[in-house]
């Protein structure tokens, strides 16, 4: 096991491992460290604590210094000046007439090197572009284009649920999401339904896929043939979070009862291929 601290450098960004040395580090201090890019200034959003050996992936660099009030005060600089490195990089990929949208802007803390992250729906050569933001900015520039879901999780917005994107709010790291997963939760496979403001799958399907996985695999889907207090009968929907099945009893033309999970019993369960037609009762008794 090995002491660390969590550093994060911009909002809804990764987290990073530094080791905190002698400093006594809380949560929310401000500390410089050495990274890939140079020195950096970053917000500690958890104190000291042990992970293990395997968790630390690199070597596991050291805290230069706790933050200082100057250090605090370039760093809302840097910030401020983004903004108008921002406004500046706009008015050139104008005036080249580039088909590519800026996304933000990041000076490094040391100002040594200035990034534009940018997307763009093909290659882009913007080898002028950046003749003339080294002119202007007289240090080193670099543009790196990212995806879609970068760009959301950077400039952040507000999903159909009505909350912060959870990419920006919370998530570090994407994770896989398919087309399985809203089947598997019987949701619409309307795009536009399952879709986040990026264009991709929305991350949340991915939340609660390993609770459906395993309801799916003891919920009887459409088509199977069940027992139940009152007979043998045929499952027509099924919901898989309530626990609720509807029932059309054999032999009987009434309306289908609703029974519980743990109260009926498999006989035959429905073909694969029949499974896929798993719905949710639209009933509200259901």
């Amino acid at each position: 096991m090995v002491d660390v601290i969590s550093v994060r450098f911009k909002m809804g960004g990764k987290s990073y491992f530094f080791a905190p040395g002698s400093y006594m580090i809380k949560k929310g201090d401000f500390v410089i460290v050495d990274t890939e890019r140079g020195a950096e200034c970053g917000e500690v959003i958890l104190e000291t604590h042990k992970v293990t050996d395997s968790s630390v992936t690199k070597e596991l660099k050291k805290v230069t210094r706790v933050a200082d009030l100057n250090d605090r005060k370039k760093l809302v600089q840097n910030r401020e000046d983004e903004k108008k490195a921002f406004t500046l990089c706009e008015e050139c990929i104008v005036k080249h007439k580039l088909d590519m949208r800026l996304t933000d802007v990041e000076y490094t803390f040391d100002r040594s090197k200035i990034v534009f992250n940018f997307t763009a729906d093909g290659r882009v050569d913007f080898r002028d572009l950046v003749k003339d933001l080294a002119g202007i900015f007289r240090t080193r520039i670099e543009l790196r284009q990212i995806g879609v879901r970068d760009e959301s999780k950077r400039m952040g917005g507000l999903g159909i649920c009505g909350r912060p994107f959870c990419c920006s709010h919370f998530l570090n790291n994407f994770q896989p999401v398919s087309i399985k997963m809203a089947k598997e939760q019987g949701l619409s496979l309307n795009p536009a339904k399952i879709s986040g403001s990026c264009g991709r799958l929305m991350c949340c399907l991915g939340f609660e896929q390993s609770t459906y996985e395993y309801l799916n695999t003891i919920t009887p889907a459409y088509g199977s043939i069940v027992k139940t207090v009152d007979g043998e009968g045929m499952v027509l929907e099924s919901n898989p979070i309530s626990g609720n099945i509807r029932i059309r009893l054999s032999g009987m033309s009434e309306v289908p009862k609703i029974y519980k999970r743990d109260d009926i019993e498999i006989i035959k369960a429905a073909p694969k291929r029949a499974q896929e037609k798993r719905r949710k009762p639209k009933s509200p008794d259901a």
